[in-house]
């Protein structure tokens, strides 16, 4: 294989490193958000919380794509910009506490830091500064509703979530439609490899995201790597198993490798150029893994 060729291959390894970046790092962050409380629903083992997830999913994209056909682009940015400040707001109040103890000070950081990501992400929305710190928020959003959701409810929320975007990019395809709207103004909501290393997301944006058309960078949205590590967190906190490396048992181990399996089928169909539902496989395969790896647990 040539450089060239060499070149093209990099972002699809890209992709799957940035999938266990985020699964570690929301591994690593589970027992904080835990010790900080922060629990997105109170019971973990209801099946009503799925539903409540995806009646949550539906309403903001509901109101994104409205604010889209009107135009009111500068409401979605506003709108996208709270979410994700009050998101890392979350993230950073299991982070904190670990430097910092109890008290304004404390506050005061989480809230700081929060302003800081948000703004650095609104100011300089370079393809860099958006992954790593995409890296971050996708990592905190998985441990929360991870340790806030059992296994079971999980698997249900993973599997009504694929038929959701399955359903949404193939027949109604109104994810394509918000995903060109959120493009267009450059929101930092989505992770973004180049195909040239003198790529600038500030300066060329990504393209249309029909079929057949030439993009500068691949797009890989934030759910896609955020859903699959929420049934990894959960494993690792509602199922028992000896606990490797003191970070994962085998069903959280056996769900990250399904993933990765998962993200691999889904590169393939990738490569045709066509926008792609990405939870299908990747969920498919979270949940196969972790299935392999809960059965394993009695002969180890």
């Amino acid at each position: 294989m040539d450089i060239n060729g060499v070149k093209k291959f990099i972002p699809f390894l890209v992709m799957p490193a940035f999938l266990v970046i985020v699964e570690l790092g929301s591994l690593a962050l589970s027992l904080p958000v835990q010790a900080a409380g922060l629990s997105a629903f109170q019971n973990p083992q209801s099946l009503a919380d799925p539903l409540i997830f995806l009646a949550m999913i539906l309403g903001f994209t509901a109101v994104l794509l409205v604010l889209i056909k009107y135009g009111f682009k500068n409401v979605i940015a506003w709108v996208i910009g709270i979410s994700i400040f009050f998101t890392f707001v979350y993230t950073f109040a299991a982070i904190v506490p670990i430097i910092i103890g109890p008290g304004l000070a404390q506050v005061a950081a989480m809230a700081a830091l929060a302003l800081l990501a948000t703004g650095l992400l609104y100011l300089y929305p370079e393809w860099y500064i958006i992954d790593i710190l995409g890296l971050l928020l996708a990592a905190g959003v998985a441990s929360i509703f991870g340790v806030s959701l059992g296994t079971i409810p999980v698997i249900l929320l993973l599997i009504i979530l694929a038929v959701y975007d399955a359903i949404s990019v193939y027949k109604t395809k109104h994810m394509i439609t918000l995903a060109e709207g959120v493009l267009d103004l450059k929101t930092p909501i989505l992770f973004v490899i180049p195909k040239k290393r003198s790529y600038s997301f500030i300066k060329e944006g990504i393209g249309k995201i029909g079929e057949g058309e030439e993009r500068s960078a691949f797009i890989i949205g934030m759910g896609d790597l955020i859903i699959p590590s929420m049934l990894v967190v959960s494993a690792n906190v509602f199922t028992g198993g000896v606990k490797y490396f003191g970070l994962f048992n085998l069903p959280a181990f056996g769900a990250m490798i399904g993933s990765i399996a998962g993200l691999i089928v889904l590169l393939h169909f990738v490569m045709s150029g066509r926008p792609q539902a990405g939870l299908p496989p990747l969920n498919g395969g979270t949940i196969l893994g972790f299935l392999i790896g809960w059965m394993l647990i009695g002969f180890v």
